[in-house]
């Protein structure tokens, strides 16, 4: 009789959080000292605050560096996972459909916006990627700023027919010097000055979603916790 076949089991949280790390010091020699600054200054700030305030006082000194120790941890995570969300970027940068990585991933409340291009050029696979939040409509354009800018104004003009009153944004995403970093875009989608409230944000989302969307699959591995360390060739 055959044996039945094992599902293989999902790494552990730790053993996810040293893949992670591993992964991010693989692509980001920085991280590390990041990390560690980010570990051991509330560590020294607790040690710190235990002689000042608590002299004499064993409860209290323990309570102080404890604390320390928690804040430091935490400090800690949050680092490696921003660097970790950087150099999982890093590693689809200029390929199609990093963007929409980005949007589905990174976007947070407050904005609509689809993993799909709305328009893609079969031709290079540049896209438009489009975005409604706080500060109105934000196209996106994937690929080199001199490709990108006709497409994205044929995009202006298509849904300023459809809301003429609302501010349309352009983004640059690509090799160009002044373009904007994947790790950037949802930055820089929240300096746009605030002109919709959430049911607009809403009603111009749904209104926009009658003009189509394209097709261009995002590339997978883009969530950090889910990035494995390539094994040394």
């Amino acid at each position: 009789m055959a044996r039945a076949s094992k599902t293989p089991k999902e790494p552990g949280r730790m053993k996810q959080m040293w893949q992670v790390f591993q992964m991010t010091r693989r692509y980001d020699s920085k991280a590390v000292w990041y990390m560690l600054a980010a570990f051991l200054l509330p560590v020294a700030a607790g040690v710190v605050a235990a002689f000042l305030l608590a002299p004499g006082n064993v409860v209290g000194f323990i309570l102080y560096v404890v604390a320390g120790v928690l804040a430091g941890v935490l400090g800690l995570l949050i680092v490696l996972g921003r660097r970790a969300e950087r150099a999982a970027y890093g590693q689809i940068a200029g390929q199609p459909g990093a963007v929409g990585a980005v949007l589905k991933s990174s976007l947070r409340r407050g904005w609509q916006a689809s993993e799909m291009p709305v328009h893609v050029s079969p031709r290079t696979q540049d896209a438009v990627y489009r975005a409604v939040g706080r500060g109105g409509v934000v196209l996106i354009g994937e690929g080199p700023r001199s490709r990108t800018t006709r497409m994205l104004e044929d995009e202006r003009r298509n849904i300023a027919r459809v809301i003429p009153n609302v501010p349309i944004n352009f983004l640059y995403v690509g090799p160009d010097e002044d373009s904007v970093p994947l790790h950037k875009i949802v930055r820089s989608l929240n300096q746009f000055k605030r002109v919709l409230n959430k049911p607009e944000i809403l009603a111009v989302s749904n209104r926009l979603n009658s003009l189509g969307k394209g097709g261009l699959p995002i590339p997978k591995g883009v969530d950090p916790f889910k990035v494995r360390a390539q094994r040394p060739r």
